[in-house]
Order: structure tokens, then sequence, then C-alpha cells
């Protein structure tokens, strides 16, 4: 059989055609993709999804194979009855290949269903879709937030209408409807994973009968018109390389089946690029393409890129020729100050500065954090939330993707300096909603005291809102008390408009780094995975406090954080084992991270609270990642608590 162009191979070649020589030719080339299907699926709900939606089709049939041959045999057996509803239904075209989430078949009439994890309101949903400054002029342009899924079912379409050009295709996604509610408890803990990769299965728990069911909380968007307008090229975010929409799959999947590569058009989107990354015995695909498209040297590529600057839409630079950080000038950035601290423009060009400059000593506006340093009240709290958001609601009367809060740690620091593990909450009980328990002992562990409160960006104020309106339609007795002590400590705002602001609303730690601190170890990035080994590196101060064992609370005894490896401090999440025994933290990190986001988005305990959720385990397997999970969370805050020592040895505040 020759070499087949399947779905994820489509995917590859809209994200940018050049990749699929790349990822074709893995023995050959680098990826720096932590990638895991797995998990990633796990963590986002993608299996449970997939099996509810079997479930709204009770007399479906799966096709079993899983190799190319045998599982087109089984849908052609399957398509020649008159009406049939198949799942994972294999179809083929020349080199063209696709599995089919949800196939209906009424005589000559297909229903393609395509099964996603991400969440839609039937309601504004076409206005979701096409970018209203586009529609205006009345061209069709997708949003890219849903364009990669329509695009999918696109391609799935397309593949049908060529196997079977007699049939009439309508074309659907089916999401998570996020305007319904659960009318059962316990819906998400009917579907549980086992196996692994494409072993990978659910099991079904208990009755899947639609009144155990409940209400559907699944829904079926019609987007056969969208799909029409993309056979005939009439949208307009992605060209096809010129070619067109039907053209451009067979120009890609010819390439493909000669294993060519498409010639590379570079950009600013290249900075994401997997292939941009280094292994001695493999070659870079990103070098490749700057060198064929630029000239780019060896030594150039070595360099930074323009586009590798913070928040720095490099566009404009890359047409005037500015193609590397060295290359940027003063008048690239936005010139304009603000009244405390960097703004945005000065912030991008301090790391453009330090560059060029070779410039390895780090930034401080020390009369800035002198300034801030001032209104805090001590103790100090520092705190840090672990949360997901499953598609499949834990319990009655909660929506699809509402915010589930599971885990919080919270250090102290005092005045005398004394810094004090102070509190944590954590519950990995399957199927549980913990919200409102997390809460109460959150309040708990704040409320001793009249001190400032620190958080690392606006999460944990956005979850404490999203609580707060669960709150709002809930018949908890003390949902009042609640509400008013989750106001205290936030804001809120609709628009430009504050509806509230708290006497104790949170100091974010993230917004002070932005406008008071920078080191070139930070690169581009204003993560917290980022800036502590930063300042670990550079403190004297907490290299000597840190840099013995004499570290203990619940968690830890006698923990020594910082060790050095030769002159550079190791990172301190190293010296903690893995929350799960075959993936280490930075691979559970990376594969559930936004490479757009500042922040660490927590993706090894959402990752590891998922498992523990939707997988068997034994008893010592849970205790074993419920611990692990309590270790990194307290280091999340002691982070927080380093950063603040660091700069308050380095102001010399007296406060």
């Amino acid at each position: 059989m020759s070499k087949l162009f399947t779905k994820s191979r489509f995917k590859i070649a809209l994200d940018c055609p050049t990749k699929l020589y790349y990822a074709s030719n893995e023995n050959e080339y680098a990826n720096a993709n932590k990638d895991d299907p797995f998990l990633r699926a796990l963590a986002k709900g993608g299996f449970q999804v997939g099996a509810l939606a079997q479930c709204y089709y009770p007399d479906g049939i799966e096709v079993k194979h899983k190799d190319y041959e045998n599982s087109l045999k089984e849908t052609n057996e399957l398509l020649k009855r008159e009406n049939v509803t198949i799942f994972e239904a294999a179809i083929k075209f020349n080199n063209l290949f696709v599995r089919v989430d949800i196939l209906e078949k009424k005589k000559n009439q297909i229903n393609l269903i395509e099964v996603k994890s991400k969440s839609a309101d039937p309601a504004s949903f076409e206005d979701e879709l096409w970018t209203k400054k586009d529609m205006k002029i009345g061209v069709k342009n997708l949003k890219s937030d849903w364009r990669p899924y329509i695009y999918d079912v696109a391609f799935q379409a397309h593949v049908l209408k060529l196997a079977n050009p007699g049939w009439d295709i309508r074309s659907y996604l089916m999401c998570a409807d996020k305007s319904k509610t659960a009318t059962v408890d316990g819906l998400n803990q009917k579907f549980l994973i086992q196996g692994s990769g494409r072993d990978t299965h659910v099991v079904l728990v208990g009755s899947t009968n639609p009144v155990d069911l409940g209400k559907e909380i699944l829904c079926r968007l019609d987007i056969t018109e969208v799909v029409n307008i993309i056979h005939s090229d009439q949208e307009m975010s992605e060209r096809f390389e010129g070619k067109g929409f039907k053209n451009g799959i067979e120009y890609f999947a010819e390439m493909f089946q000669k294993n060519e590569k498409i010639k590379p058009e570079v950009g600013t989107k290249c900075k994401k690029c997997e292939f941009r990354t280094f292994d001695e015995n493999k070659k870079s695909g990103f070098n490749e393409c700057w060198k064929e498209s630029i000239g780019l040297d060896d030594d150039e590529l070595k360099k930074p890129f323009a586009f590798d600057v913070w928040r720095f839409n490099a566009e404009d630079a890359l047409c005037d020729g500015k193609i590397l950080l060295e290359d940027l000038d003063m008048t690239d950035f936005d010139s304009s100050t603000k009244d405390k601290g960097l703004s945005g423009g000065e912030r991008q060009w301090l790391q453009v500065e330090k560059f060029q400059n070779n410039d390895q000593s780090s930034f401080i506006d020390i009369e800035g954090l002198r300034e801030e340093y001032r209104t805090f009240i001590y103790p100090l709290h520092m705190i840090d939330f672990e949360t997901c958001m499953a598609p499949i609601p834990f319990s009655m009367d909660r929506r699809p993707y509402e915010q589930i809060a599971f885990q919080f740690s919270h250090h102290i620091i005092h005045k005398d300096g004394r810094v004090e593990y102070a509190g944590e909450y954590i519950n990995t009980k399957p199927g549980e909603f913990p919200n409102f328990e997390f809460l109460r002992a959150l309040k708990t562990s704040l409320n001793k005291d009249e001190g400032t409160i620190f958080r690392y960006s606006s999460h944990e104020n956005t979850v404490l809102c999203q609580i707060r309106d669960q709150l709002l339609s809930s018949h908890e007795k003390d949902k009042d008390e609640l509400v008013a002590f989750i106001e205290s400590i936030t804001k809120k705002n609709e628009g430009k408009k504050i509806l509230w602001q708290g006497n104790r609303n949170m100091v974010d730690l993230l917004e002070l780094v932005k406008k008071y601190f920078y080191s070139p170890n930070m690169g581009s990035s204003n993560s917290i995975k980022y800036v502590l080994p930063a300042i670990l590196n550079e403190s004297t101060f907490l290299k000597e406090k840190y840099g013995v064992p004499n570290y203990n609370s619940k968690n830890f005894k006698n923990h020594q954080w910082i060790k050095l490896d030769g002159l550079k401090v190791i990172d301190p999440y190293k010296s903690l084992p893995p929350v799960l025994d075959n993936y280490d933290y930075d691979f559970l990190e990376e594969i559930m991270s936004d490479t757009n986001s500042e922040i660490k988005e927590g993706g090894a305990a959402l990752t590891a609270y998922a498992l523990m959720q939707f997988t068997q385990m034994s008893d010592h397997e849970r205790s074993k990642i419920r611990e692990a999970l309590l270790r990194y969370c307290e280091l999340d805050t002691l982070a927080m608590v380093m950063i603040y020592e660091f700069w308050k040895d380095t102001v010399k505040c007296k406060i």
C-alpha cells in the first residue's frame, strides 16, 4: 500500500507545508515537540467526549481493526447496508485516507460527524466562526480558534466525496455544549480509560442508557455550508500555496508520496516551529528553511531572531529585512513610557539592547520596587492554584468546561523574614466537585490577618471569580459569606467598568516582574520557570539561605533547594521526584502548555489529576501522585517567596 495522506498529515500541511517533509523523515530531522497523544487527549477530555458521543448513537457499530487494510474492508462491508451508523469508519481514495468519528448512512444520505472536546454555544456559533471585519466587506475568513477544526472536517468530506461521488454528504461538528447543564451526577465517571497508545480505549461504567446519561450535553453543529465554502475556495484564511483547496490537497499528497520537500516560506510563524531545535545527531529543519529562503549562514542561525523579542510583532521588521534581533533599533518599538515601571516598548528594547551590548546584568528598578514594597502589609501571603476544566461535568447542574479548583498552596513571609508554609488543599477523589470545599479551605488559610496576598498571573483571580458565579447559582448555606470573601481579594471588570475591587485585592507578582525586573537569562519569557533560575543564579542571599538542608514543612524534611552544578544553580524542580513514573516534570508541563503563554499552565498537575480521575489505579499509585502534587505546588509558592526575597534584599527596603 502507498504512503497514505491522512488527517494528521493534512493538519501538518495546514500548519506549514514544508513540515510534511521534516515530519516524514523523523530519523533525519530533530523535533522539539514533547508530545504524547494519549496524555494530551486524556487531559483535554478527548477520550471521554468521544465515548459519550457514541453513547448518543446506541445502534452504532465500531470498526475494531486499527490497520489500514482491514479497517477499510470492515468499513466497506458495513456500508453495504442501506442504513447504518459506523464509529471510526475508514475511507480511502487513492492515497487519501480518513477515519470518521461517526458516519451515519441513510440510503445515500451521509452525515459526517467529527467529535471534538472543544466547547461551543449553538446560539452564537455562527458569530464565532467568521471575522467580523472581513464579513463587513463580503469576505469569508474563518477565525483562528475554529479554523483547524473546520478544515479537518472539510478534508474528511472531500475524501468521502471522491470515494463515493453519489453520496449526499452533510458535515457536522459535535462539541461540548456550554449552554447545557448536566442533569445527572457522576456523568464523567462513566468513562474510564484503559490501555495506552493505539491500544487506548474507554471502558463504560454502569448504565449509559439515555435515562442514566440525562439530557444531552453535546451539540451537533451543522457546518455543511461552511465546508462547501471551503471546497469552492471562497474561504480566504487558507489558500493552499495559491492552488486552492482540492488542488492543494492533491499537491500535498503527491509531494508526501514522493517524499519531496515543499519550498519553504519563512516568517513570524517560524518562531514556534518544532523543528527549531538542536540535536547534534540530526538536522535542523528550521535552519534549512532559513538558509534556503533568506540565505542565513550557520553563525547567524545561532543568534536570536527579531520575533524572539517579548510580545513583539515582527512582521514589519522582517519585511524591512531586519531578520535577527541584532538588526533591530529603537525605532522598531513603541517609545511611550508608563508612570510606573517599564512600558511594553521599553521592556522589549531592554531585551534587544542588552543582547546587542553583550550585557548579562539584570535590570531592576530599585525605586519602583521600593515604592511598591511600602504599600504591602505583613504578613505576606503567596498563593498558587491548580485547576482543570473538564468537558463532561462532575455533577448535576454543572456545565461543560466549568472551572474545577482541586489544589492550592500557601506560603507566608513574616515581617521578621521568617518563611512559613502555612496551608494547602488537595482533592483528588474521582468525580467529586471540590470548588466550594477548596474555597472554604482557602478562606480559613487567608483570613487570619489582613496581610497582602500575591498571585503569579491573573489565573487565581479568574478562577475565584468563576467560583463566585458558581456559588451564586448554588444552595450553599454559607454562599453569601463565601462570595463576600471572594470579592474582598479579587477584582472584576466589565469592559472599562470596575464591578468590584476588594480591599485585599491580590497583587500580581507577574506584573511586578514585567514592570520592574528583567534578566537576559529570561530571554523573551516572564514565566516563573524562567524568572526563578535567573534570580537564583544571581542572588548570593538566596544561595546562602536555601543552599543548606534546612527547609522543613509537611511535605519536606531538611530539604536543600539550591544545589550547584559547577557555578550554575540546578533547577529546584529537578530535585523533586516525577509526578508520574514514566514522565518527568518538564515533559508534562510542555505537552499541555500554550506556547503563547507567559505563565506556567500547570500541565503536570492537570495531567496527573486527569489520570487519577479517569483511569483505574491502586490506592498506592494514587497516594504517590497526590504526594508529588503537594510537593510541586508547594515549590510554586516558594518560588514566589524567593523572587520577593531577592528583590527585597536587592532594594534593601525597610518596611
